[in-house]
């Protein structure tokens, strides 16, 4: 995909004695790197206390063998993070590790019970459930939205966990797919409508154990082999008895993200019973039949747009060349490039391939246009190695209405075809033609009904009441972004 939308998180969670739970968990999150690129952090429990090591970076400048070694014990939780609520700054990167308030759950040696929670989603109502809680006098360290779930879960009234989770699912808004780690478990919760996916699997080792994970593809690297998905507003808790489904809120509309089957996901995860590699060749092939063009070659956007490409390919009968490489080492950085380099913008990315682009008509397939800053470059970028003509073809409809349920997307004044019709959105982006995948032959594809799906940022029916604007800082507050946050070392980093 051509740099633009931003998904929130990738979480994971395992329970395993005799297993290795820590080295495990930064196997998962590396799995699930492409989901945030942020920050990465991993709690663990020893069976009495939980231990947290949090750092801004990817998974592997985050972790060490040190590091890892210090986070022993019988369950851990993981979380790779895209901010949509709150900065990118220490204090806001995940697992949240906060205390048991509420007390009906009893001391350990004298020490309040603790909870550390990680989150995928966004939670549309959390400014005013923060003020809620502050009024009870509930201290916040955070800017996010994910602290707020955090301190509901640990003030909720009820003497049990799935009396605690009906209260959360009760009052928050919004996308969450949580990983939440006790003293002596782990859950795995999905808010009602389950925007957000989440999965279980089972290790296959000599020691019993299971893991939670945003998706499919995080399994097959640590040699679990899929059991289901969470379902949407249920709670599953793994501890020593093996796997109970603890609750189940009363049902809602269904309502996984579209976007994952189009972008988010990687291509070799299942969802809801369906490889996304295969549902993104038949997203280009029905692409073809939508939008023919007449063309020499078609190419795809690496990576998430390969698919689609081979799809319309073999649709169209026009021959698929791999004419753009992608440099998989560009990823994210701390160091900035020069304004030389900035100025090549999508170049330090991508690098075409002159002799199989001169000449040629070409049919470019990519999964979305947002703001409609980077395509135009990419075109350029084509027509300068020698293509002829550039025909845009995207595997989605187009982006009208923002997203509330964490995508970092643009608000609604910045998405491009909110207001401009496909043809000025053709000539802003310097193309000879341009077609957008409907809606429906999107849907299509997934094998899902599109009432199943939340197809909001494309037709701007969401799946609850949402504001008219979120703003990502909302709950930013006044020093909160330059405090040095104290994030918990396990012993053997200290």
């Amino acid at each position: 995909m051509i740099p633009s939308l931003a998904e929130k998180c990738g979480v994971f969670g395992i329970f395993a004695p005799g297993e290795d739970v820590a080295r495990l968990t930064f196997f998962g999150l590396h799995a699930l790197q492409h989901r945030g690129q942020e920050s990465a952090g991993i709690a663990s429990s020893d069976g009495q206390r939980i231990a947290l090591y949090a750092q801004l970076g990817l998974v592997s400048q985050v972790f060490d063998e040190a590091t890892l070694k210090g986070l022993y014990g019988i369950a851990a939780i993981g979380h790779t993070r895209y901010s949509t609520t709150g900065s990118n700054v220490l204090c806001n990167v995940q697992p949240l590790l906060v205390e048991d308030h509420a007390g009906y759950l009893p001391l350990i040696d004298g020490q309040p019970r603790q909870l550390a929670l990680a989150h995928n989603g966004n939670i549309v109502n959390a400014d005013a459930l923060r003020a809620d809680l502050e009024s009870q006098g509930v201290m916040f360290e955070t800017t996010m939205d994910s602290e707020v779930l955090a301190q509901l879960l640990a003030t909720a009234p009820g003497a049990t966990w799935e009396a605690r989770f009906a209260t959360l699912m009760r009052r928050a808004n919004g996308a969450y797919s949580l990983t939440v780690l006790t003293r002596d478990a782990i859950f795995g919760v999905r808010d009602p409508n389950g925007i957000r996916p989440l999965c279980i699997g089972k290790l296959d080792t000599g020691h019993a154990g299971y893991v939670f994970a945003s998706e499919t593809c995080a399994l097959g690297h640590l040699g679990a082999t899929f059991v289901r998905e969470v379902e949407p507003g249920e709670v599953v808790r793994i501890d020593q008895y093996g796997l109970t489904s603890l609750y189940t809120a009363e049902a809602q509309r269904s309502a996984l993200c579209l976007l994952e089957y189009i972008y988010f996901a990687r291509p070799d995860s299942r969802m809801r019973g369906q490889l996304l590699y295969q549902a993104r060749i038949r997203m280009g092939e029905q692409l073809a039949l939508e939008h023919p063009a007449d063309a020499d070659i078609v190419i795809g956007i690496p990576d998430s747009a390969t698919a689609a490409a081979l799809g319309y390919a073999r649709a169209s009968e026009i021959p698929y060349v791999e004419a753009l490489v992608k440099n998989r080492y560009v990823g994210r950085t701390f160091i900035q490039p020069d304004q030389r380099l900035r100025d090549l913008g999508v170049q330090l990315k991508f690098n075409p391939l002159p002799e199989l682009l001169e000449g040629r008509r070409v049919v470019v397939v990519d999964d979305t246009i947002v703001r409609g800053t980077t395509t135009p470059r990419v075109v350029a970028m084509l027509r300068r190695a020698g293509a002829s003509e550039v025909h845009m073809r995207i595997t989605s409809p187009p982006i009208e209405h923002p997203c509330f349920y964490g995508v970092d997307m643009a608000t609604r004044g910045e998405l491009i075809a909110a207001h401009q019709s496909v043809d000025d959105i053709r000539r802003h982006i310097g193309a000879d033609s341009l077609g957008y995948l409907s809606i429906e032959g999107t849907t299509a594809a997934t094998r899902q009904p599109q009432d199943a799906l939340c197809t909001a940022c494309f037709t701007g029916q969401y799946p609850r009441e949402v504001p008219l604007q979120l703003d990502k800082f909302v709950l930013e507050q006044p020093g909160v972004r330059d405090r040095h946050a104290v994030v918990g070392v396990p012993p053997a980093a200290r």
